[in-house]
């Protein structure tokens, strides 16, 4: 297929870029929106602590299972076909969700988006990548892209709360439509076609491991409180998780075509990313979880007066993602991911230790430390997975770092609010709720620390060494195999 990103002039790469951010800006939305919504879903619905969790992890657990198989799927078939079927079962699912007769049929249309949803970021960035080819240029993007992150942290709960207030929580589905329908139509007139150069086979024993590795531990952990940390249902479900687990170090490296190569992890930054965005987003998944119930469970505000609440944290996202990836181009991805650590450690300890939410002061400070964590993390975490690699394993890379995210998000979830529904009293639920928290705020401090360590420990000059032997293997490995395809036909 001729390249068609070499006749792509600097204004179309920037609608390029506006695009696949437009598709992100709804995924990102539809998280933060749905967050403050949680305690309106559960007087609706009359659903427990666990229903609640389901709502979230419904959807990032389908998409961290499926993201994966999206981008190597985009980078053979065709990255803007899959984006644009992503971007139409996006927009339909998110539809359903707001006609939910249930909790449970929401849970499923919540998957349902996650389907669509898989096919949207990974691929998205996989476009970014191969229309930016300039290093220096690809960073200023990909901090573009993060600050779409902080515009939706920033939007979302008060978009969110408005309309959960003046219209009712099914309403938070409908601003995907508008953004869904003109992305869709956009994407159809100005992006360009692009596959990677040799097709990669699907691996569907890797795909079912994956799911049942996700799906297990997650059940395991959102369930373990109600069921018991030793019943026989949770134990079973543990030891499939790690069945799995098994099965993929054992059979994936066998595979010439693997859907993970674990080559990719022989490069320390690779590897530190993939860590750093577990443990960043888990602390985000934990800390939003938190913050919602907290703000109108506990305070008894309405969904609105929250949202406003959390404002502090997503304005600071909102300016600090993009000075992030200002910083990843011009001075590597060190400073933003020391500042991140720092900044995400010391609210997850005033939280902790100093019960920050009692005053409203400390609850804003803390509210503002990890706004700026947060918002720094991002962008180096992008950058660092997808810039030693070669450019043909672009959408595989990114949907490794997607899934990063997801895996981090759905965790965060299903342990904080597992930690929490062990520690608090149905009974007395708004007077135990603070010191039941303290626990999940010391796992949240943390996540941060461990963002803090690996991001001194993997960008340092043995680090990019490791990332640069990695990219000469890989395509050694990949010029070796075009050359023999070439041979047999």
């Amino acid at each position: 297929m001729p390249d068609a990103r070499q006749n792509l002039t600097h204004g179309r790469r920037m609608l390029v870029l506006a695009i696949c951010c437009m598709s992100l800006l709804i995924v990102s939305l539809d998280n933060t929106v749905l967050n403050v919504a949680l305690p309106s879903m559960a007087k609706d619905f009359d659903a427990t602590l666990s229903g609640m969790q389901w709502t979230i992890d419904a959807y990032t657990l389908v998409l961290a299972a499926l993201l994966m198989l999206a981008g190597s799927t985009a980078d053979r078939i065709g990255r803007r076909k899959v984006f644009t079927i992503g971007l139409t079962v996006f927009t339909v699912a998110s539809v359903a969700c707001s006609l939910a007769p249930s909790l449970e049929a929401l849970v499923a249309f919540r998957m349902l988006q996650a389907v669509g949803g898989s096919m949207l970021n990974p691929v998205a960035m996989s476009i970014i990548t191969n229309t930016f080819t300039d290093p220096r240029e690809r960073a200023r993007a990909i901090g573009v892209w993060g600050g779409v992150v902080g515009i939706s942290m920033a939007a979302g709960p008060l978009v969110g709360g408005l309309l959960v207030d003046s219209v009712g929580w099914r309403s938070i589905f409908w601003i995907n439509l508008p953004v869904g329908l003109a992305a869709l139509l956009l994407t159809l007139r100005y992006v360009p076609e692009s596959r990677a150069p040799k097709a990669r086979r699907p691996d569907p024993v890797g795909q079912l491991l994956i799911i049942t590795l996700l799906g297990s531990l997650t059940y395991a952990i959102i369930e373990a409180p109600d069921a018991g940390w030793t019943s026989v249902r949770i134990l079973i479900f543990a030891a499939l998780a790690v069945a799995a687990l098994i099965g993929l170090l054992l059979y994936e490296p066998r595979r010439e075509e693997p859907l993970i190569d674990l080559r990719f992890f022989r490069s320390a930054p690779f590897s530190g990313a993939t860590v750093i965005a577990i443990c960043g987003f888990a602390a985000l998944g934990g800390f939003l979880f938190l913050s919602t119930l907290y703000l109108q469970d506990v305070r008894g505000l309405d969904a609105l007066h929250a949202g406003l609440w959390m404002l502090p944290m997503a304005a600071m996202t909102l300016v600090c993602a993009p000075l992030s990836g200002r910083l990843v181009g011009s001075r590597g991805p060190r400073l933003p991911l020391l500042v991140a650590g720092v900044m995400m450690t010391a609210s997850g300890v005033l939280f902790a230790a100093f019960d920050a939410e009692t005053s409203n002061v400390t609850l804003v400070v803390g509210y503002v430390l990890f706004g700026i964590g947060f918002g720094f993390v991002n962008a180096p975490i992008t950058n660092t997975a997808v810039s030693g690699m070669p450019r043909a394993q672009a959408g595989v890379a990114a949907a490794v770092a997607s899934t990063s995210r997801q895996i981090g998000q759905t965790l965060g979830v299903a342990v904080i609010g597992a930690v929490l529904a062990s520690g608090v009293a149905e009974s007395s639920y708004a007077a135990t709720f603070v010191a039941a928290s303290r626990s999940c705020w010391w796992i949240i401090a943390g996540c941060g620390l461990a963002v803090l360590v690996l991001g001194a420990l993997t960008s340092g000059h043995w680090a990019r060494e490791t990332a640069r032997r990695t990219a000469d293997r890989l395509e050694d490995a990949e010029d070796a195999e075009l050359t023999r395809a070439a041979t047999r036909s």
